[in-house]
């Protein structure tokens, strides 16, 4: 029996690494992920455009990859494998290709297919060399046969990307304080692209429910759900709670019982917030709305009926936990967890710097413009900018949003060592404070995290390990199809 398991086991590992989610990850990121970025900074549309023109714009298209390639001192291109970028002290890195089309009056007036930068390649992923090879094939190629990848190689070193532990996000999750004006808060991440954005709920000693959001700090949230354009009290306590009622209802509506429509809840929000401008005021706040609030359901004007009713069922949920008792949500169990790995945390860097080369390339067509020079799109494109603010974070270790530490040279002690840190997690909870409960082994743990492998000292229990035969699904589901389910059991939207 025991020579049976042994058998399974080395066949199962002949086809799947030890770091095999990591891999999928960044090749879903490679594959897709790019790409996504791109579009959502797909059009470039310029404040100053020449004279005889009237409409300008610069449409970024389709990207596509190679495997890492080598330009060499007298021109002559190769391919170079990781053994080599080691010894010469490179960066194992592959260039990135886009189209670029320039629409001139609505007319295409000319389009080309330019390097926008290099992106360092993950060892043993989709564009290196040495996927798919066997044991006997890396040898060859001066490479460890049994070594799991999952790394980069970048000056010649050797870093790794730590799996981040957070919160998950788009999730209403409601927590009791121990201090605090409230005994309990509500919390919602609200991500979409670059925005992730943290909304709290809270309700006062008076009865009084308040959100807050980027600018809007404890604004009254029966307030905003009349900003967004539902007035009338029977219709917001209707979508509230249809069948039982909540005496708090009536606090909140009755505190906002003198805004009569949209108008007066938008005039009371700009003075909140700060705005005393009569003619900018609406579309300020409006402005502010449709981007910062709740931007998973969509960041458009015609989202704000969704995002009220939302908030709605936010206010139920809130009060049926304040007022009938219900359990609170555990924010340590894992379904509430979710783990970044090097696709989604190369995601994040690559969104920040996508942005960064538009400005680039706006900044550029802006300067020759107000020259007379302008003559091509090909010259206003940098491609040194997006390669070199990837490889300093990946160097240096500090991410988008002011995280350290993400990236790290590879433990080579020995192979255990080595395992342990491809296989590392950290949380993004400082450890410098006391946060037992994160700290503490869960129920969840179970098969999924190493319940011994956690340093010592202040970050104990922060910085885990996942288990050795841990996987980590990479699925995206079709949202239009999941929806079209819903809708044929019978959910209203």
């Amino acid at each position: 029996m025991v020579e049976r398991y042994k058998d399974i086991i080395k066949q199962y590992f002949k086809k799947h690494s030890l770091v095999e989610s990591n891999i999928n990850s960044f090749n879903t990121f490679l594959d897709s992920g790019i790409q996504k970025i791109i579009d959502e900074n797909s059009e470039v549309i310029p404040t100053i455009i020449p004279n005889e023109v009237n409409d300008f714009k610069i449409k970024l298209g389709k990207i596509s990859l190679e495997k890492p390639r080598l330009i060499e001192a007298d021109g002559s291109t190769k391919d170079v494998y990781p053994m080599e970028a080691r010894l010469r002290m490179l960066t194992y890195s592959a260039p990135i290709s886009m189209k670029v089309s320039t629409l001139i009056d609505g007319v295409e007036k000319e389009s080309f297919t330019t390097n926008i930068g290099k992106v360092p390649i993950m060892v043993k992923s989709k564009y290196c060399h040495l996927s798919g090879l066997s044991r006997e094939e890396l040898v060859k190629h001066y490479e460890d046969g049994y070594d799991p990848g999952g790394y980069f190689i970048l000056n010649g070193n050797e870093r790794v990307l730590i799996v981040v532990e957070d919160l998950a996000s788009n999730k209403l999750i409601v927590e009791k304080e121990k201090v605090g004006p409230s005994k309990y808060t509500a919390k919602i991440f609200s991500e979409q692209g670059s925005f992730r954005i943290p909304h709290i709920i809270e309700q006062m000693r008076n009865g009084v429910i308040y959100i807050s959001f980027t600018r809007f700090k404890r604004v009254p949230i029966v307030l905003l759900i009349k900003a967004l354009g539902f007035t009338k009290d029977q219709e917001i306590a209707g979508l509230i709670s249809e069948n039982e009622m909540f005496d708090d209802i009536f606090i909140n509506l009755y505190e906002n019982v003198d805004i009569k429509n949209q108008e007066q809840a938008v005039e009371a929000l700009a003075k909140k917030i700060g705005i005393m401008q009569k003619e900018e005021m609406n579309e300020r706040v409006f402005n502010l709305i449709d981007k910062y609030l709740l931007p998973h359901l969509g960041t458009n004007a015609a989202d704000r009926s969704m995002k009220a009713y939302n908030l709605c069922k936010y206010i139920r949920r809130f009060l049926l936990i304040t007022t009938k008792n219900l359990d609170i949500e555990d924010k340590d169990h894992l379904m509430n967890k979710r783990m970044k790995l090097s696709g989604d945390v190369m995601s994040d860097l690559f969104r920040v710097n996508v942005k960064s080369l538009v400005q680039d390339i706006l900044y550029n067509f802006q300067r020759l413009v107000k020259r007379g020079k302008f003559q091509s799109s090909k010259i206003i494109i940098r491609d040194q900018l997006l390669t070199s603010r990837v490889k300093s974070a990946l160097a240096t270790g500090i991410w988008v949003g002011g995280r350290k530490g993400l990236s790290q040279n590879i433990d080579r002690t020995n192979f255990t060592a080595t395992l342990s840190h491809l296989q590392r997690v950290v949380s993004l909870l400082s450890s410098t404070q006391e946060n037992f409960e994160a700290r503490a082994l869960h129920a969840t743990h179970w098969g999924r995290l190493c319940p011994i492998e956690t340093p010592e000292g202040t970050p104990i229990g922060l910085r885990k390990n996942l288990a050795i035969m841990n996987q980590i699904t990479q699925e995206e589901q079709n949202e239009e199809k999941l929806r079209k389910n819903l809708e044929g059991m019978g959910l209203k939207w």
